[in-house]
């Protein structure tokens, strides 16, 4: 496995400072970590109307995975959440695939 920089907390700092609004009427100020989580999930969660079309879509599945991994490992349920990081990595090296659909091929 390839060595992989990770940022130190300066450049972690200057990523997020980069991305987030400084406004002082922030209103992720007034949810818990476990509820923003919680909401990138539901964001991220592929919806029944759009499966067929994102079904394969590898970021799209692979996000999905690793924000419920997110929301386990806040709820202090760290065997769910590697589950959750396992599905993630294999969405993106490409080790799993989208099964067929179910309601096909009856």
């Amino acid at each position: 496995m390839p060595d992989i920089a990770m940022p130190n907390s300066s450049q972690t700092q200057l990523i997020f400072s980069d991305n987030l609004s400084t406004s002082q009427t922030d209103p992720c100020a007034e949810l818990t970590t476990q509820e923003l989580a919680q909401a990138l999930a539901a964001r991220l969660a592929i919806a029944p109307n759009d499966w067929h079309q994102l079904k394969a879509n590898r970021k799209a599945r692979a996000s999905e995975q690793a924000a419920m991994a997110l929301v386990y490992l806040l709820k202090d349920q760290p065997e769910e959440a590697l589950a959750r990081l396992q599905q993630a990595t294999g969405w993106l090296d490409r080790s799993i695939s989208a099964p067929p659909c179910p309601t096909h091929g009856r």
